[in-house]
């Protein structure tokens, strides 16, 4: 990849890693559209990375709040609301990753299309509206591990491109009656785990390459993470404000301009 696509692919990954409006959908997108080389796994991995580095950075204090609480509960000293958050979203994990692990190769091999993507932004915009229209007031000091497990089979449904997995998530919290914020909160920690292990997963793929473009490599990580800080800083204050009404907008709009060029 030449510079120009390198930058604009690490910009696509960190806006919409945490946007429910899927990032997988629109790094296929380029390619399918435009006819872009394919930006390999390398890549994926180096993207993956930066934004896992802008959560962290972003919840660091809740993500030691976490570990602080799940340390005390596997020594027996206690499990405080932190302790048991760090279960569930552990929990929570374990759907997308199962269902990873056995159908990955299928649907890498069927589902990567725009007709695919067109259908799954559609209708996963429309539940997602449906679930706006709910004003749950949860906080995640009322989250349970019945909760957590309906979020993270939700979660395994992103692995269908175009479903989006903090829309997914989201969408799932709202339900259960959580707030926007509390459910946006939820879905950006439990990407955590999810990123870790799928980015660990490729990383352990790239142990064969021997041609990596690190300089490529550098621009995207740098360029994902400071565009992913960003996103999750304004996301959060916006959905504060607002609601979830002009991501639902975007995602019908983005899927008629993909069936239109499905057709043409």
């Amino acid at each position: 990849m030449d510079v120009i696509h390198v930058i604009i692919l690490a910009l696509i990954q960190g806006i919409t890693e945490f946007l429910p409006i899927s990032s997988s959908a629109h790094l296929i997108l380029p390619k399918e559209i435009l006819g872009w080389p394919d930006q390999g796994l390398a890549f994926d991995v180096a993207v993956h990375v930066g934004t896992l580095m802008a959560v962290l950075l972003y919840f660091r204090q809740d993500v030691f709040q976490l570990i602080h609480g799940w340390g005390l509960s596997v020594a027996g000293k206690g499990t405080n609301q932190h302790g048991r958050l760090a279960w569930y979203i552990a929990a929570a994990t374990i759907p997308a990753s199962v269902f990873g692990l056995i159908f990955d190769d299928f649907i890498e091999a069927h589902f990567r299309s725009i007709a695919v993507i067109a259908a799954t932004t559609i209708i996963f915009g429309i539940v997602l509206a449906i679930a706006d229209r709910k004003t749950g007031t949860k906080d995640l000091a009322q989250m349970t591990l019945y909760f957590a497990l309906i979020v993270g089979f939700a979660q395994a449904l992103a692995l269908v491109p175009g479903t989006s997995r903090s829309g997914i998530t989201i969408t799932a919290a709202l339900f259960l009656g959580f707030s926007r914020h509390e459910s946006a909160r939820f879905s950006f920690l439990l990407s955590i785990p999810v990123i870790l292990l799928s980015g660990g997963y490729k990383g352990l793929s790239l142990l064969s390459e021997s041609d990596v473009d690190w300089v490529s490599i550098s621009i995207g990580v740098a360029i994902s993470s400071v565009s992913a800080y960003l996103c999750i800083h304004y996301f959060l204050s916006f959905i504060n404000r607002l609601s979830m009404t002009p991501f639902v907008i975007y995602r019908l709009i983005l899927g008629g301009v993909l069936l239109l060029l499905l057709f043409i």
